[in-house]
């Protein structure tokens, strides 16, 4: 009898699926749908297809979260910013999707975060009315997606001495009050792809890292192992694109526009105890602005620009020195002390998978994500952003089985039901306040941190921190390499833990990631 399919993934079952893929290869049998791409969207549509019943391989030419979906700002945000674009429909999609994900599929990912907005001299009347306007159409926009305030308050006032207390370091002078604004924030961003990924391997979906697709077409693709060279022609009935800014090196008729969005990385001090993500205008602009976010790993990041992109897309972009500069010079203008260079510790940067839709700026096109089929069946989806995966992923997936003339209510395959399908270590926030866990392990493995713990096998050295200003545990990456399909220290300390963001740290956590490594040879 088969095994019931479980969410770990290592190097073993790794092997097995490629072995099986082999065998299916060799006896030209399909599987139902091939997705290449394990960024966030990947993800979410081997979760949507392995949850309708379909038999789902995902492959991915390096590792989940390898590219765009690990550099966000690290928010699930309501749409509040495409409201100021006349994006409503994005808007609303948005907020809807943030509700779901609080409270249902992700709530030990994803938790309530202030953004507290200072009224300082700078900020003239029209400008604050407009913000303050801005908010208020945020707290309808999160009642009509149906997300109680209970779950998040709704904005309000906020006296100079609030403002201080959530943000010591907001300069006191001119300093008139300020608003505040309570949106989605996620434990990190690289986590949930892995957790989507794992779910949709609990359901039997077979996620294979370090795989390209070296020929694709809407019936199949030229998979070749990257660790042996090998390759296999695997058939399928459905293919789908979920490859982001990429998306346009695998079919005709894409063309991306991606823009660069940079955050610089602080440590928790620079900022004295941040405790809400602290907005900035920019400017010479009524609607941009600039985000100093708090993290639970004693970082604060910065950010973000929005730079077009020309040339060839770079699998990992990197700030530019203007961008830099620009953040620390905008981001300085509400601060007591102004950041300086030795301030920033490191920086991350993402490419927005914009759809090329003329000659607007990147900065004006739509974040709406577009389904699109090719004439030979392979279905493409673009666009969009982390907040709007789940429906990105529901989209495609229906396109994909309108494609092949298969019918969602029929008997090959169900319904969409990602909508109230809890990821892996998910539990509501009364039973996650409840574990007898760490509470940071719980912020960011849910149910899953009693086995962490357990496979610590009670050693204080295990769950004890990297370094005093490292919070990161060797127990965690363990728990990367046996459950979570690390295959190297670059997965670990860059995608499963976010060390690799500063180089000293990467530096002081680099042994401890290989001797997890080696202790699951």
């Amino acid at each position: 009898m088969t095994p019931r399919p479980t969410s770990t993934l290592d190097r073993r079952r790794r092997a097995r699926d490629l072995a099986h893929l082999s065998d299916l290869a060799a006896r030209r049998e399909p599987v139902d749908l091939l997705v290449v791409g394990g960024g966030v969207t990947g993800a979410g549509v081997a979760l949507d297809a392995a949850a309708r019943g379909l038999s789902v391989v995902l492959v991915e030419k390096h590792d989940l979260a390898f590219g765009t979906s690990r550099w966000s700002s690290k928010l699930v945000h309501g749409g509040l910013r495409y409201l100021g674009t006349g994006d409503v429909g994005v808007a609303y999609e948005s907020a809807v999707e943030r509700g779901i994900l609080l409270a249902r599929t992700a709530p030990h990912l994803v938790r309530p975060q202030p953004h507290v907005f200072p009224l300082l001299d700078s900020v003239d009347a029209v400008a604050a009315a407009m913000v303050r306007a801005g908010y208020v159409a945020g707290d309808v926009l999160r009642r009509a997606a149906g997300t109680p305030a209970a779950v998040l308050p709704r904005s309000r006032r906020l006296s100079g001495v609030e403002v201080q207390r959530y943000a010591p370091t907001v300069r006191a002078d001119g300093l008139r009050g300020g608003y505040a604004f309570w949106d989605g924030q996620l434990a990190d961003d690289a986590r949930l792809v892995v957790g989507i990924a794992r779910t949709a391997a609990a359901l039997g979906a077979r996620v294979l890292t370090r795989t390209a697709a070296v020929e694709v077409s809407g019936s199949g693709a030229v998979l070749r192992d990257e660790l042996t060279g090998e390759t296999l022609a695997l058939d399928a009935r459905t293919v789908v694109n979920a490859t982001g800014v990429w998306a346009g090196t695998l079919t005709e008729g894409i063309a991306m526009r991606p823009s660069r969005g940079t955050h610089l990385v602080l440590r928790a001090e620079t900022f004295g105890g941040l405790s809400c993500a602290l907005t900035v205008p920019v400017p010479g602009h009524r609607t941009r602005f600039l985000l100093a976010l708090p993290t639970d790993d004693g970082r604060v990041y910065v950010g973000l620009t929005d730079e077009e992109v020309e040339g060839d897309v770079p699998d990992v972009p990197t700030a530019s020195e203007a961008e830099v500069d620009f953040l620390l010079d905008t981001m300085s203008r509400a601060l007591r002390r102004p950041l300086s260079r030795t301030d920033v510790v490191g920086t991350f940067s993402g490419l927005r998978p914009l759809l090329d839709a003329g000659d607007d700026q990147t900065s004006d096109l739509s974040r709406k994500h577009v389904v699109l089929t090719a004439d030979d069946g392979l279905v493409s989806v673009v666009g969009g952003k982390l907040t709007t995966y789940r429906r990105m992923a529901q989209d495609a997936v229906d396109a994909a089985l309108a494609t092949r003339g298969w019918t969602t209510s029929g008997r090959e395959a169900g319904p969409c039901r990602t909508a109230g399908l809890p990821l892996v270590g998910a539990a509501d926030r009364t039973t996650l306040a409840g574990l007898d866990a760490p509470r940071r392990l719980v912020a960011r493995y849910g149910t899953e941190a009693l086995t962490l713990v357990a496979e610590s096998g009670g050693d204080p050295a295990a769950l004890a921190p990297i370094a005093p200003h490292l919070p990161v545990t060797p127990a965690e990456l363990a728990f990367g390499v046996r459950h979570e399909g690390a295959l190297d220290v670059d997965d670990l300390l860059e995608r499963r833990t976010r060390v690799a963001l500063v180089d000293a740290d990467r530096a002081l956590a680099l042994a401890f990631a290989e001797e997890a490594l080696a202790l699951a040879e």
